[in-house]
């Protein structure tokens, strides 16, 4: 939030200074045309709303300097319909960047894409790899979207996809590190293969300050995947009501009318999806300072969306 004099001053490209990015798409002006985007129009009103006055003060104890490409570095690109998605994992990412396809052209149905294709294919391009004047250009033209999750909803979820089932990543990169850092008497099954680790043990590495593999983008916090204080986003979405907020944001920026976003469970879909309920189970596995503490560390990002702390 910089004064209206260092705003004009300042470029938005300066490199090492602080950055200010424009403020809200046009998207915007679509709204306040009224009739059925009312309550669309409130709901976005209100959580962008929300989000400025907590950036407001935030930022005023805390100066944010930082270059422009990192800030950028998880927001794909869709360029037909001039939408700019920065992914938040377990927050519906897989299924928005099948909607990214579809729109760009790649694929003629959300459910022809498989898994691999939307995480591995390299289809989408992502803005940090365009030069600053393409990056400035988007941020300052494109309609800007961001879908968050409860946070400790968004951390068990990531936990149980990632280490209660067979996965040859982070078993062997995280599992195994994890075992041997927090686990007494493990066995050499454990330790050779990274799998069967437990919540407990995955919290006790997340508020490590010494970890000893670095984070990952399943659990990182929001406000350092897509720097909320930094760009201003246009659409907000919530997990919560994912498909009413998908199918509006849709229809703001022009999507084909027969394009809806997917109600299928990307992965695992025998398993039951992870509510306040499933979260309060896993949660029970922590000391009350083990919970406190995993609270502290989604501070922000509590604040930043107006969760209820758990």
């Amino acid at each position: 939030q910089l004064p209206e004099q260092q705003q004009q001053s300042e470029s938005p490209l300066s490199l090492g200074r602080r950055v200010y990015l424009p403020a809200l798409h046009s998207v915007n002006q679509t709204l306040a045309k009224g009739g059925r985007w009312k309550d669309v129009a409130s709901t976005q009103a209100r959580r962008r709303s929300f989000l400025q006055g907590f950036c407001k003060s935030y930022s005023s104890r805390k100066k944010l300097q930082t270059h422009l490409v990192p800030l950028v570095s998880r927001i794909y690109v869709e360029d037909r319909h001039k939408v700019l998605y920065c992914e938040v994992p377990k927050a519906g990412c897989s299924n928005w960047k099948r909607v990214l396809m579809v729109l760009h052209g790649l694929a003629p149905s959300t459910h022809n894409i498989s898994h691999d294709d939307v995480h591995y294919g390299k289809h989408l391009r992502k803005l940090d790899s365009y030069d600053l004047k393409g990056i400035s250009t988007r941020l300052d033209t494109y309609t800007k979207m961001i879908f968050v999750r409860d946070p400790m909803e968004r951390l068990v979820s990531a936990f149980r996809d990632k280490f209660e089932h067979p996965n040859s990543y982070y078993h062997p990169v995280f599992g195994k590190a994890i075992i041997k850092k927090y686990r007494h008497n493990a066995n050499e099954e454990a330790l050779r293969t990274g799998s069967g680790v437990k919540f407990r043990e995955f919290i006790q590495y997340l508020l490590d300050s010494h970890r000893p593999v670095g984070m990952d983008i399943h659990w990182e916090q929001v406000s350092k995947l897509c720097y909320p204080c930094l760009i201003n986003y246009d659409f907000i979405g919530k997990f919560e009501t994912l498909e009413e907020d998908a199918n509006s944001f849709l229809q703001l920026v022009g999507a084909p009318a027969e394009l809806k976003f997917p109600r299928f469970k990307d992965r695992h879909s025998s398993d039951e999806r992870t509510s306040a309920e499933v979260v309060r189970q896993y949660l029970k596995e922590l000391s009350e300072e083990e919970r406190q503490l995993t609270y502290n560390f989604y501070y922000l990002d509590y604040l930043m969306f107006n969760y209820t702390s758990p």
